[in-house]
C-alpha cells in the first residue's frame, strides 16, 4: 500500500480519494485505472463470514450486467490477499439459492492496516474498531463520487438497488433530467423544475405529448416504451 493521505470523509460530489493497493487480480491504482468507466467500490466486514459469502456470491453473479453497463467492480475488506484467495476459492465450493460454482473474478483489496478504508470512512467505531460496515460508493467515469450506502454489519445489502442506482444516475447525466422514487428503467422521468413564472405558465399549458406536469414545479417527461 503506498499513497495513502488520511483526511476527512468524503462526501457526494468529491474526487474519489486516490491509493494504490495490492489486490487479488493485482496491483490497482484508484481512481485513475478505472478512468471512462463507472465504479462500484465497496467494502466488506470480513472473508469466511456467512452475510459477506452470499453478498459475493450474488455481486459475482451480476458481474457481467454490471460490465454491460460500462460498470466495473472493486471489493474491499480488512484480511490479507491470502485470506481473500482462500475465501474466494471456497466460495466457488458453496451452494446458495440458485448460485453455484460461482467465480468472483473482480478486484478484492488487502487492506490489513485500514488505510483505505479509513480513507473512506468505511470503519466507524460504534460498529466496529477492526472491521469495515458495509459501504458502497458508487463513482462516475471521471472519478466522482455520486452515491454512497452504507450498511450495517448484520445486513445484506440489496443488490437490484444497487445496479437501479447506477441505471438512474447514468439516465440523469445522459438525459439531463431526475429519477422518481422507485424509478425503473422505462418509467418516466421527471424534467428540471421551471426557472421562471414564464416557463412554468408555459409547460402549464402546454399540449406537449411527451411531457405532462402535475403542478408547475412537478413535470414528467413520458419516455418511450420498448417494443
Amino acid at each position: 500500500m503506498e499513497d495513502v493521505k488520511l483526511s476527512r470523509m468524503p462526501l457526494i460530489g468529491d474526487p474519489a480519494p486516490h491509493f494504490v493497493a495490492k489486490t487479488t487480480q493485482g496491483m490497482i491504482t484508484f481512481p485513475e485505472d478505472y478512468k471512462g468507466k463507472w465504479v462500484i467500490l465497496f467494502s466488506h466486514p470480513a472473508d469466511f463470514t456467512p452475510v459477506c459469502t452470499t453478498e459475493f456470491m450474488t455481486f459475482a453473479s451480476m458481474h457481467d450486467e454490471f460490465k454491460a453497463l460500462n460498470c466495473e467492480l472493486v471489493g474491499l475488506s480488512v484480511d490479507s490477499i491470502y485470506a481473500h484467495i482462500a475465501w474466494l476459492r471456497k466460495i466457488q465450493d458453496i451452494k446458495w439459492k440458485n448460485f453455484k460454482h460461482v467465480e468472483v473474478r473482480f478486484p478484492l483489496i488487502e487492506d490489513i492496516r485500514m488505510d483505505v478504508s479509513n480513507l473512506y470512512g468505511m470503519i466507524q467505531p460504534g460498529q466496529s474498531n477492526t472491521q469495515a460496515v458495509r459501504a458502497v460508493f458508487i463513482i462516475d467515469p471521471k472519478g466522482i463520487i455520486r452515491l454512497m450506502l452504507y450498511y450495517p454489519l448484520s445486513t445484506g445489502r440489496n443488490f437490484d438497488e444497487i445496479k437501479r442506482c447506477v441505471l438512474a444516475l447514468q439516465k440523469a447525466d445522459k438525459d439531463s433530467v431526475s429519477t422518481p422514487a422507485d424509478w425503473r428503467p422505462g418509467d418516466d422521468v421527471i424534467v428540471p423544475t421551471a426557472g421562471s413564472c414564464g416557463t412554468a405558465k408555459e409547460r402549464m399549458e402546454s399540449k406537449d405529448d411527451d411531457m405532462y406536469c402535475l403542478d408547475w414545479f412537478m413535470c414528467f417527461k413520458k419516455e418511450k416504451k420498448a417494443k
